[in-house]
């Protein structure tokens, strides 16, 4: 049921971010304890404020009201995904190259799962992630879709 809720969001809330020059990150339907979330993340190259997700929640709001997809209670939330954005699509991969990005494998690729370094390159088939050993730079290959989940990385 929720990809059904996330589908239809996602068609809903695509021409209202198309008029605002937004793009769409991620949807999401979870239970939270007794609460339903409908979250929807929404971002820009110039990042979002507090009044472009509000304009977004009150115009998605009137198109799930007359549409009507979710028999249940829940909460709608639409705000940005935040400095650990979340790369969901090919296009994210290609923007984050040479950003620190966390990328989890569904399996493991030289002995782990989890890789944090700078993303080298993505050609849609692979992404080239450079770790540091101790001191050294290591380049691990990883391909696309053995990636369970990545986000950008904050290095302090």
């Amino acid at each position: 049921m929720s990809q059904k809720v996330t589908e239809i969001t996602e068609e809903l809330v695509t021409p209202i971010l198309d008029s605002m020059d937004l793009e769409l990150v991620d949807v999401e339907f979870v239970k939270e304890g007794k609460n339903w979330f409908l979250r929807v993340y929404i971002d820009s190259d110039e990042g979002v404020d507090i009044e472009e997700c509000g304009k977004v929640s009150e115009q998605l709001s009137e198109e799930l009201d007359r549409i009507d997809p979710i028999s249940q209670a829940y909460f709608l939330e639409v705000s940005s995904p935040g400095v650990e954005r979340p790369l969901k699509k090919e296009a994210d991969f290609h923007k984050a190259i040479e950003k620190n990005v966390f990328v989890k494998t569904y399996e493991q690729i030289e002995g782990q799962k989890e890789f944090e370094g700078t993303l080298k390159s993505f050609n849609g088939s692979e992404l080239t992630i450079e770790t540091k050993v101790k001191t050294r730079a290591k380049l691990i290959e990883i391909p696309y879709e053995k990636v369970a989940s990545a986000r950008i990385a904050v290095s302090f």
